[in-house]
């Protein structure tokens, strides 16, 4: 896969560092021509110097040919204008997109070409009541412009859930489990894989489902729907 990362800051070499040693084809993206000339060495990737809000530039380096672009910059007005540019002139099927401010957050989204937007700050709060919270649905992460959720629940005591195998459970629609974490270990959920309590039970959901999903999983009529960042 070819990934094109706009940013060659902190989070954009780390990106692009790990997309390399993943087997990805990257291309990592700065207009600050003595920082590239800084790093080049250490990030075994094709390092451009351009302008990630400039059409032409994109179009001289090739952005047409990738599959995903992440606007990995910290500046929100440069991750938009990149992440609209890279979905409208060029066609880019994944376009990824940091928010370096909360309040701007609402902004990232399918009109300007945002098809995954991650908040930093809303992250960090979301994976703060994972750690802490029992008994409620937690929402990690929203895909596809808030219309599928990664959420979370930690099966109590009081789950009509533990004990049962997932065969038995009565999902609602437009709900799957993804993966099960028990005693630190990732289980796969399967037909006759049972609960236990204590297990963090991950699954995608649509916001409508969202408040079925807990009443299966907690057994409370209603669910909190509690989502978090």
């Amino acid at each position: 896969m070819k990934v094109a990362v706009a940013g060659a800051g902190n989070v954009g070499q780390y990106v692009a560092a790990d997309l390399v040693r993943r087997g990805h084809e990257v291309l990592l993206i700065d207009k600050d021509e003595d920082l590239i000339r800084q790093h080049k060495h250490e990030i075994d990737c094709e390092w451009v110097f351009a302008d990630a809000c400039e059409p032409l530039s994109l179009r001289e380096m090739g952005l047409d040919t990738c599959d995903v672009l992440v606007a990995a910059t910290g500046d929100d007005k440069v991750n938009l204008v990149a992440a609209l540019l890279a979905k409208q002139e060029f066609a880019i099927p994944r376009v990824l997109a940091r928010v370096n401010h909360p309040k701007n957050e609402w902004l990232f989204n399918e009109t300007w070409g945002v098809d995954v937007s991650v908040s930093p700050p809303h992250l960090l709060t979301s994976l703060v009541e994972e750690a802490v919270t029992v008994g409620d649905l937690v929402t990690l992460l929203r895909l596809e412009q808030g219309n599928a959720l990664l959420v979370e629940f930690t099966l109590d005591e009081e789950s009509p859930s533990a004990g049962k195998v997932i065969a038995e459970l009565d999902l609602p629609r437009d709900c799957a489990l993804v993966a099960i974490v028990r005693n630190d270990h990732v289980i796969v959920p399967r037909d006759e894989t049972p609960l236990m309590v204590g297990d963090e039970v991950l699954a995608l959901s649509s916001p409508d489902s969202q408040g079925a999903l807990e009443e299966t999983l907690s057994g409370v009529k209603g669910g909190s729907d509690r989502e978090v960042g």
